[in-house]
């Protein structure tokens, strides 16, 4: 694991794994959540790429810094920051939920790093998503809850019906030792309400996947059909039977579809 300084103090944690010189990938969580949660994915895609794994700001590792709230624009430029530090001139981009839109602003401020984009489970910005008002509640009411509250309020939200309980356990034993405080989930939430992609998406000249989870009841799969519409040439994915955490509900079709887009980009 590695450490890259940015300019205002802030010190980013980051990881890779995968042979040195494959092109690389970098992995982008959701809000509060650490990117240990890669785990079902990094085995798979770092047989023949250089997978780098990010903790946001207020997440996993990184933990509580300097910067609150926390900015998508400021999260994408700790990205940029991570790329340059791990010696890579471009990379195939995933981000899932928050880590979605973060990756959109990389692509959108700084195209020539992007061998491809993945959006996975995420939008175009709050005051364009469609959401659902039970979720919304539930993202207001967990912060003054415990961790493993938190996460028991959240799995209608996340896991799809069908998905088994000891698949849920298993990523809480990833989770909840890097659980984010009170503080960094606040400040993420709040750094990145206010961020907008919509208008500026037309412009974006990347190649560009669009994933979502059939039963998405955090990020509705309207959210994603919209991305899929306004980004020219931007392919759609609709994983059957999976909610927000397709990739554990559907780890192994959603690690098949990004090696066939990797490859078909790379």
């Amino acid at each position: 694991m590695s450490v890259v300084l940015r300019e205002d103090g802030a010190e980013i944690w980051w990881e890779a794994t995968g042979p040195e010189g494959a092109p690389a990938v970098v992995l982008v969580m959701g809000l509060g959540y650490p990117g240990a949660m890669w785990w079902r994915q990094v085995p798979a895609l770092s047989e023949r790429y250089r997978v780098v794994v990010v903790d946001n700001r207020g997440a996993g590792h990184t933990g509580d810094v300097v910067g609150a709230p926390y900015t998508v624009a400021t999260m994408a430029g700790d990205v940029v920051a991570v790329l340059q530090a791990a010696g890579e001139s471009r990379a195939h981009l995933v981000g899932i939920s928050m880590g979605g839109t973060i990756v959109q602003e990389v692509a959108l401020t700084r195209p020539e790093l992007v061998r491809s984009l993945t959006l996975m489970a995420t939008h175009s910005g709050i005051a364009h998503a469609v959401m659902n008002p039970d979720a919304i509640a539930m993202l207001q009411a967990r912060a003054s809850m415990t961790a493993d509250e938190a996460a028991e309020a959240s799995i209608p939200f996340n896991y799809a019906p069908a998905t088994p309980r000891a698949l849920v356990q298993e990523d809480w034993d990833v989770r909840l030792p890097l659980a984010c405080s009170v503080e960094g989930y606040t400040a993420q939430a709040v750094g990145a309400s206010a961020w907008d992609s919509l208008d500026r998406l037309p412009s974006l000249d990347v190649p560009t996947l669009v994933v979502h989870g059939e039963l998405d009841a955090l990020v509705p799969l309207a959210n994603g059909e919209l991305l899929a519409k306004t980004i020219p040439g931007a392919e759609l994915v609709v994983v059957a039977e999976a909610n927000h955490v397709l990739t554990t509900d559907k780890a192994t079709e959603v690690n098949a579809l990004l090696l066939d887009w990797f490859d078909r980009q790379t």
